[in-house]
Parts: structure tokens; C-alpha cells; sequence
């Protein structure tokens, strides 16, 4: 047997039980891959299903473009059923999501925009707002608007929600999913409570969202909004996907929980997730204690971890949020192993002889260089020396004349690994601000003390 194209391999995904990371948790915990979708994301079942009903009712002309706003997992779903249907794309993202997410997209001969994430919906530069200006914009183009078209969540009511209740035997007592557009929490929601009333559907939130405050008491409380890392899940407005009448209750996660839960999934049950997962994982842990032993509770996994390799799968950019707290030298730890110096530096406006003079008396080799108490630049011995041998009169010179790019900048949480791949035959040093603000410098010497220390 074989399929007539990708598009037919979509949706009848696996049902997998957690094993290691919910053993605190009552009850059977199964996980929905969604990531064996082609597109490796639950998104690929609306994105088809928005294109045929666009194509049903003449809103998608044949030759026509799709332009719409994504965080990449739709947009991966519509750029493969245009390919095969005979469409060209155009999507709108936030500088939010990951580069991995961006280049796929393109991958599959895309246009992508980015757009800022810190801006309100309405704001033209907005990925919502830019969108829309687009359609308007270019000739025989649709914006299937994934928020508010009812065919986002009647996909799942269709397709996913049936295969949940099959899968389980009818057996399901809660549907654990984050909550981004609102189709897949909507859609499989309402099949599963019209099979059977009291099943429980939780909807995981962000902070920075106005989701759970919204179902709680009714209000859209802008205070409750502010930037956010979480991907694909939490939003600043309410969809039209988003029935607050079919979920029971929702459930904030913090960024850090979900990034470090995320990797958690991979390393404890062998399935390469992305972050939502992570935070729908959290979500569930953290509502543990409304779980009995005979429950049957199913989570959706939403996408592929192979999106997220330079953010949650990254211990760099997770040290750099404070996210990692591990046994790894950081920078902090390297400064509080060294000897408290004030660090030299040079006012630009002295001269080169100036600047021999001090590394001579302070025997050190490079030296930063200042400007109105801002460090401009770096003067080293290897720089004086072939500066001298080219013209011995530059000693009269400001160093300015002379001078090299500063040494790099480093947070408190930059590892061991990452300040060593910095230092060079260019960088002999980087500088760090330490936490009341004054700036250090770390050395090979300091890095060498610190590990034998």
C-alpha cells in the first residue's frame, strides 16, 4: 500500500505512556506524538483542513497565495499542502520564535517576514496586523487567520478528538493540552465531552497570557500581559478557536519550567518534544493532586524538538535566562575563585608610552581602553610592538591611534565552555559586569585557576 501524497499521511499519531517523568503522578499518563505528522506538528491536521474549505466555498483560487501569521508550525503545515495543491506562501512570524522554526519554513520555498514580538496585536508592525495588510495587498492571496477560523477546530473535533477516544477505549478521563489558537484544546475537547460529559479537558497557559484569568473570572485584563519566551502556546487576545465553555480549568507554567521540562522529556523518555510539550508536562505535575490512581490522562506532544535546538536544547541560551543552575563553571563562579583586583584600564586620550609604562609597572599584557568611563577598545603588548616597528614615533601618539576591538562582553551565566571558545589570539580576555554593576575581566589564567581550584 502506498499513500498518493504527503498530505494523506496526516493525523492516526501514537498514543505513548510516560514512564519515568509523571511517576509522581496518579494515574495512566499518555502522550499524543503528534510529531509523526509529516510536518512534525499537530498543526499540519487544521492547515489542510482551513485550505479545503477555503477551496470549497472560492476563497482560495487556483494559482492563488496563502499569507498568513505563524509560529512557524502552521505555516510548516500550509507551505506543504501549497506545494502539493499548487500555491505559493507568504507568512508573517515574531523575532520570538526560533531560527529553526524560520528556516524550515523557507525550506518549502516560503516567503517569511519577522516581525517584533513586544508590540499590542493591533500595532501595524504586528505579525497579525502585517498579515493582514498583505492580503489586502497582493492579488488572489487568503489568509486562512488560524485564531478565528471555526476550521482550526473542527479539524480536531473530526480527526484528533476521535482518535483519542478510540485509542483509549473510551477509557479517557482528562485531555491535558497547551493552549495557543485554541483549535486543538477546542476541537478534541468537544468531540470527547459529547462521548462523555465528565471528561476533564485542562488548558495550559504562560504567564504573560490572559487565558486563565479570562476564564476565571471573565475580565481581559491587560495587566496580565507582558513578553513571554513559552513557544506556540498563551496569547494577548482571545481567538475565536478558543471555547472557554468546553475547558474545565487552565494552568500557568513559568518559562523556566517548561524549557527545563521540555529537555526532561527527551532525556527521561526518549521523545524529542518541543517546548509546549514541556509546558503541558508542567502543567500536568503541577495539578497532580486532582488526579486519582484509575485516571487515564492524555497529553498532547504539539511539535518536534528539532525547532528548538538553539533555545531550549541549548544550555548556553538557557544559562543566559538563569534557566541552568548546574555544576558547570560559569563566569560568576570563575570571579568568585579570583583574587579581588581593580581592573586597569586607559583613557583613549593617553599616550602610547603612557600605555608602556603601565603594563611594564603593572606587569600585565593587555589593557582595556576607556572613553567618558566606557570601554572603546583594547591596547595589548603585541599591539604597541607592531605599531613601534612600523613608526617608533607613534609613542607620543593617543592610544586611541593604536588601540583594538574591546574584548567581548559575557554575562554572569556564561559558561566555562563559551568564555574559553571567545579568548584567542584576538581576545586574550573578556569582561563581565559583575552584580553591583562593576565591570571584571577573565583571563586564560583565571580560567586555569578556577578549574584547578
Amino acid at each position: 500500500m502506498w499513500y498518493n501524497n504527503i498530505l494523506e499521511t496526516i493525523g492516526n499519531t501514537p498514543l505513548v505512556k510516560l514512564n519515568t517523568i509523571t511517576k509522581n503522578v496518579p494515574g495512566t499518563i499518555l502522550a499524543k506524538i503528534e510529531t509523526t505528522n509529516p510536518g512534525n506538528s499537530i498543526k499540519d491536521r487544521m492547515a489542510v483542513k482551513m485550505i479545503d474549505d477555503a477551496e470549497k466555498s472560492g476563497k482560495l483560487k487556483p494559482g492563488g497565495t496563502i499569507i498568513e501569521g505563524t509560529s512557524g508550525n502552521t505555516g510548516m503545515g500550509l507551505a506543504m499542502a501549497a506545494i502539493i495543491k499548487g500555491y505559493k506562501c507568504i507568512f508573517t512570524t515574531t523575532d520570538k520564535q526560533s531560527k529553526e522554526k524560520v528556516d524550515a519554513l523557507r525550506a518549502f520555498g516560503a516567503e517569511v517576514i519577522v516581525c517584533p514580538t513586544n508590540v499590542e496585536p493591533e500595532d501595524p508592525r504586528s505579525y497579525y496586523s502585517v498579515s493582514s495588510r498583505l492580503e489586502r495587498e497582493v492579488p488572489n492571496s487568503w489568509k486562512p487567520n488560524q485564531y478565528d477560523n471555526l476550521a482550526n477546530s473542527q479539524a480536531h473535533y473530526e480527526q484528533t478528538g476521535p482518535e483519542i477516544w478510540e485509542q483509549t477505549e473510551g477509557k479517557i478521563t482528562h485531555l491535558v493540552v497547551g493552549v495557543g489558537t485554541g483549535g486543538t484544546i477546542s476541537g478534541a475537547g468537544k468531540y470527547l465531552k459529547e462521548k462523555n460529559p465528565n471528561i476533564q479537558i485542562w488548558g495550559i497557559d504562560t504567564y504573560g497570557s490572559v487565558f486563565k484569568k479570562y476564564k476565571e473570572t471573565g475580565i481581559f485584563d491587560k495587566d496580565e500581559i507582558y513578553p513571554y519566551i513559552t513557544e506556540g502556546i498563551g496569547e494577548d487576545f482571545l481567538p475565536a478557536n478558543v471555547n472557554f465553555d468546553v475547558i474545565d480549568l487552565f494552568e500557568k507554567v513559568t518559562d523556566k519550567d517548561a524549557a527545563l521540562m521540555t529537555r526532561d522529556i527527551a532525556r527521561k523518555e526518549g521523545i524529542f518534544v518541543g517546548n509546549s510539550a514541556g509546558a503541558a508536562i508542567g502543567g500536568l505535575i503541577q495539578l497532580k493532586d486532582k488526579l486519582k490512581p484509575e485516571d487515564v490522562v492524555v497529553v498532547i506532544f504539539h511539535d518536534h524538538g528539532s525547532r528548538y535546538m538553539g533555545k531550549m536544547y541549548n544550555e548556553d541560551w538557557l544559562r543566559e535566562r538563569g534557566f541552568l543552575e548546574d555544576e558547570k563553571l560559569t563566569a560568576k563562579s570563575i570571579l568568585a575563585k579570583k583574587d579581588a583586583t581593580e581592573i586597569v584600564t586607559l583613557d583613549s586620550t593617553k599616550s602610547v608610552l603612557e600605555a608602556i609604562n603601565t603594563i611594564k609597572s603593572m606587569n600585565i599584557s593587555q589593557i582595556p581602553v576607556t572613553q567618558q568611563g566606557m570601554i572603546v577598545g583594547k591596547i595589548a603588548e603585541s599591539d604597541i610592538l607592531s605599531a613601534l616597528l612600523e613608526n617608533p614615533g607613534l609613542k607620543s601618539a593617543a592610544i586611541s591611534e593604536i588601540m583594538t576591538a574591546t574584548f567581548p562582553f559575557v554575562d554572569l551565566n556564561t559558561s566555562i565552555d563559551k568564555i574559553s571558545s571567545l579568548i584567542n589570539k584576538e581576545n586574550s580576555a573578556v569582561l563581565v559586569e559583575d552584580e553591583s554593576g562593576k565591570i571584571e575581566i577573565i583571563t586564560q589564567y583565571d580560567i586555569i585557576n578556577a578549574i584547578s581550584g
